[in-house]
């Protein structure tokens, strides 16, 4: 059996930690900025983890 490919959209979407941990981007910061408040889009600015329910699906997307 050939060896799985990795999704490459998923590739560039998540980020695997050195401890194992699928990373993620936020959404709702690429536009009408004026209007959010900057503490908002600071926060939005940050990586979170990903949720426990989207693990099994990501993880085979990147080939893990």
């Amino acid at each position: 059996m050939p060896k799985m490919k990795t999704d490459r959209g998923a590739a560039k979407r998540f980020k695997v930690t050195g401890t194992g941990r699928l990373r993620r981007r936020q959404a709702m910061r690429s536009h009408l900025l004026e209007k959010k408040p900057s503490k908002r889009t600071r926060r939005l600015g940050r990586e979170v983890d990903l949720a426990p329910a989207d693990m099994r699906q990501v993880k085979r997307l990147l080939g893990r």
